[in-house]
């Protein structure tokens, strides 16, 4: 059971990781624009293309993010 709160431990820090490197590559790309050295990716513009296809979902894309937000700020 320990294996498993390590495991659950790390996935959540590696998702916190990965929120705070999305935000950075945000505001940095607003910033500087799209020709962000170590950013070689549109970053705004992928945010904008998986808001746009969950926004074209309806009431599926609007579950799916309450889930997927649910799931991030769950309690232990």
């Amino acid at each position: 059971m320990d294996n498993l709160k390590t495991a659950t431990g790390w996935a959540r820090q590696l998702t916190e990781l990965g929120l705070s490197v999305l935000a950075l590559a945000v505001v940095l790309q607003v910033l500087f624009g799209a020709s962000v050295a170590f950013f070689p990716v549109d970053v705004v513009g992928n945010v904008l293309a998986v808001t746009k296809t969950l926004g074209a979902e309806g009431l599926v894309g609007l579950v799916a993010v309450w889930v997927l937000a649910s799931i991030f700020n769950r309690k232990e």
